[in-house]
């Protein structure tokens, strides 16, 4: 039998199935839609709504100012709140709503077969790791299916409404081959191109999450696909999720044969579901019916079915299958490469748990600096080549950083990558693979080779910070927390510490033109003025960028104890010169709180260290509250440094003293880019922009090794 009969077979009966759950959940339906005709936005349980509400202030996909501005007039129960908050979620989108819906399309492609030297549309793959694609089972049932298979990335039209060339690759099941019929899925490695490098490397890829929260009922999803074979389409927020079931979402999107295989996404361009099939109506006997009514037979085709709604398979579920599989090492670290979210990690084989800040004892609910994700960590450093370095604190076990492997960029120059805040009881080797992606993707638009990760130096001081500031606040303060404020919440113990901490909130907000209140100079101010003026400055700060409050005053406050106490700078700066270069050229690259330390770090490199090129990321230095106090005291660039690139976002809070050419002596150049909106301050994000992975590749000179790491 021909494949494309074949999977025609299976095709029906993946409808068929469909069509019987679709029926199953026919109450549950009715309620939803009884719920919706009632005014209900979002008919989904509490639990669903506030994971949903989270994740979205999590990562900064709903403005912290425009959630409280959304829930603010009236006083609320908990659901009309999460509802608020999902509703601004539905009913705004930034610009880089259509960018990042571009960007999540470039990991879309179509599925041919070689079929009796004809070559036939079968339907349509995404990247979810930088090689493994996955699709659906009726699709690709076997591994010999994939073996007459090709992909084509970009097999679309340009803006101008002409057909691009597509980029044609070959899939390598006898490398990864993974598939299950019940869940109509399909997981297989993409052959690298003739630039032997991973495609996604290329076209990016979508980072799956095994996490709640993703999708509720009422909200928009978007697929995209190869319908019919065609050039690649999309479906985009006219239509929404109806019913979730254990592993399927039923939802109305126009979709056609072809679309097998289409990410389903959510708003935020997280994938949510795998698209596997329409929903046929069936007659009493589960038969299926054409529009007029009538019975359809096979001869019908499927444009002639009465389609109702469409089923995808929860990613979820899929992921959830894939960590039960038995695979060999080398399989189980192309599954970990598909990011910590998922589940998969080779090294505990389980999603590690955000750091939530440390010092903060008011049990409020504490949101990371946007970017960082988690990371499982190794129980022991490895050995050989990028193995850690560096000794504990004597107070609890701290990771360590990690050296290059020797030789690399010739020897005489060196790649080093300096973190900012919020690392803490992450793996040094995840981090450093996460910095070395984002640039990989700039370099990669640049026309230069990618680096290997295993010959970037990565100093490591998360744990350090996290001890070092928790001694600083030996006797840390009780904050009532039905009353606190994130300003409050967070603001550092000790008196010089949180004058520190006021000085630069104020100046960032001024900076950011904050109108100033017309308080009478007489009129005495308390405590609860402070606060609430802290407040009123993080929250400016906040509505005018795309980080929300909590984010921007865990940066400032780990900021201000370092600046303030030159213990816990020592003890940082100590702990980061254990995994320095100690000779030649030094390509540092830093972040967030990283280049405050870098600034000061230069002033105590070994003196063989002849000359240091600088990028700086998303950073505070441009705050006088800053600068008047690093080691090189005030805005002089240290002579060490040949040169000095500062990129920085708008949006970014963290960076609002940019450009630092207005405050900085010459050699510095400022380089403004546009970063996502739920990436604000993500170092990966900064990284993967091309002029500034050009930069720092051309600093890396005839050296920059075309090797990638696994």
């Amino acid at each position: 039998m021909a494949a494309e009969d074949r999977a025609r077979e299976e095709r029906t009966r993946q409808a068929a199935a469909a069509a019987t759950r679709y029926a199953q959940t026919g109450d549950e339906r009715r309620a939803v839609e009884e719920r919706q005709d009632a005014g209900v936005a979002f008919p989904d349980s509490q639990e669903a709504l506030a994971a949903r509400a989270a994740r979205l202030l999590d990562r900064q996909a709903v403005p912290a100012a425009m959630a409280v501005e959304a829930v603010r007039a009236e006083p609320l129960a908990a659901t009309a709140a999460y509802e608020r908050i999902l509703g601004v979620s539905r009913d705004l989108q930034a610009w880089s709503f259509l960018p990042r819906g571009a960007r999540a399309a470039r990991t879309v492609a179509r599925i041919s077969v070689r079929d009796n030297g004809r070559e036939l549309p079968v339907g349509t793959g995404f990247l979810v790791s930088p090689g493994l694609l996955l699709t659906n089972h009726h699709v690709l049932s076997d591994a010999e299916d994939a073996r007459r298979c090709f992909v084509e990335f970009d097999a679309q039209v340009t803006v101008d409404n002409t057909p691009q060339p597509p980029t044609r690759l070959e899939l390598d099941p006898d490398a990864f081959f993974a598939a299950d019929e019940r869940l109509d899925f399909a997981l297989v490695l993409v052959a690298p191109g003739p630039d032997l490098r991973p495609v996604g490397e290329t076209f990016g890829w979508n980072r799956l999450s095994v996490q709640m929260g993703k999708l509720v009922i009422g909200e928009p999803v978007n697929v995209i696909g190869h319908p019919m074979g065609r050039l690649k389409e999309i479906a985009v927020r006219d239509n929404t999720l109806q019913v979730r079931l254990d592993d399927f979402l039923h939802y109305t999107t126009d979709t056609e044969p072809g679309n097998s295989g289409s990410p389903v996404f959510n708003d935020q361009w997280e994938v949510v579901a795998l698209h596997h099939s329409g929903v046929p109506r069936t007659d009493a006997q589960g038969r299926v019916l054409r529009r007029d009514g009538q019975l359809w037979r096979p001869g019908d085709g499927d444009d002639a079915i009465d389609w109702v709604s469409n089923e995808g398979v929860r990613i979820s579920s899929i992921l959830k299958h894939l960590a039960a599989l038995p695979l060999t090492p080398r399989q189980r670290e192309l599954l970990a490469e598909m990011g910590p979210e998922t589940g998969l990690s080779v090294a505990e084989g389980a999603v590690g748990a955000r750091a939530a800040g440390a010092g903060v004892m008011a049990g409020a609910a504490v949101s990371p600096a946007a970017g960082t994700e988690a990371a499982s960590a190794p129980k022991t450093p490895t050995a050989g080549a990028g193995a850690g370095v560096g000794v504990g604190l004597g107070r609890s076990a701290a990771r360590v950083g990690l050296r290059a492997r020797d030789g690399a960029f010739g020897g005489d120059r060196h790649l080093v990558f300096l973190h900012g805040r919020s690392q803490e009881g992450k793996d040094p080797g995840n981090l450093r693979r996460e910095w070395a992606g984002g640039l990989n993707q700039g370099l990669v638009r640049a026309g230069l080779p990618p680096v290997d990760p295993a010959d970037v130096w990565f100093p490591y001081y998360g744990d350090t910070l996290v001890q070092a500031l928790t001694a600083h606040e030996a006797v840390p303060r009780i904050v009532e927390a039905p009353t606190a404020t994130a300003a409050e919440v967070v603001a550092p113990a000790t008196p010089t510490a949180r004058a520190v901490y006021e000085e630069i909130l104020g100046e960032a907000a001024v900076k950011w033109d904050m109108p100033r209140e017309g308080r009478p100079a007489t009129e005495r101010i308390g405590l609860d003025d402070v606060t609430g003026a802290l407040q009123k400055r993080l929250s400016w700060l906040a509505a005018r960028s795309d980080l929300d409050t909590w984010a921007i005053a865990l940066v400032f406050r780990d900021v201000a104890a370092y600046l303030d106490d030159r213990r816990i700078r020592d003890e940082v700066l100590d702990r980061v010169l254990e995994t320095m270069p100690d000779t030649g050229e030094v390509v540092l690259v830093s972040h967030s709180l990283g280049t405050v330390v870098g600034l000061d770090l230069v002033t105590r490199l070994s003196p063989a260290v002849n000359v240091v090129h600088l990028t700086t990321a998303g950073s505070p230095l441009g705050l006088d509250g800053v600068y008047s106090r690093l080691l090189v005291g005030g805005p002089k660039r240290p002579d060490v440094v040949a040169d000095w690139l500062n990129v920085w976002s708008p949006k970014d809070a963290v960076a609002i003293g940019c450009p630092l050419g207005d405050d900085w002596a010459d050699g510095l150049t400022d380089l403004a880019v546009v970063n996502a909106r739920d990436r604000a301050h993500n170092i990966a994000e900064y990284l993967a922009h091309t002029e500034a992975a050009r930069s720092i590749g051309s600093r890396l000179g005839t050296h920059l090794d075309t090797r990638i790491g696994v």
